[in-house]
């Protein structure tokens, strides 16, 4: 199923990263769709755990129903894409409105990870 959301001038645009997976991440005003890669998210994330990392950012701000996502993701597996899509969603938030920062960094959704780093940052010193 093909989502038809138009991503307009007055979209907060996000970009969210987790070990090699990329988010770019518009947020629009709406009814709560949300569209990954041109799907729903629930039929581009299988797992329910990933249906839910992506969901949590709009269930603590209590933005589930007022607003539309559009994401578009590439690299790494889902569950890293599941975290770029979080952390997108989760900066495009704040983007939004800069009162939602507190409630979203307490859950450290804001925290970009640095697993792949870390892991090239070695390979650097071997060669």
């Amino acid at each position: 199923m093909s989502l038809d959301i138009k991503i307009t001038k007055e979209a907060n645009y996000a970009t969210g990263k987790r070990k090699d997976a990329v988010a770019r991440v518009w947020l629009l005003a709406g009814s709560g769709k949300i569209s990954v890669n041109g799907r729903l998210y629930t039929e581009y994330f299988k797992r329910p755990v990933h249906q839910l990392l992506v969901e949590k950012p709009l269930k603590i701000t209590e933005k589930t129903n007022l607003v539309d996502i559009v994401c578009t993701v590439k690299g790494g597996g889902m569950s890293g894409q599941a975290g770029a899509v979080t952390h997108g969603i989760s900066k495009a938030l704040v983007v939004s409105d800069e009162t939602i920062r507190k409630i979203v960094k307490k859950d450290k959704l804001l925290t970009v990870s640095y697993t792949h780093l870390r892991a090239h940052e070695t390979l650097r010193y071997l060669v």
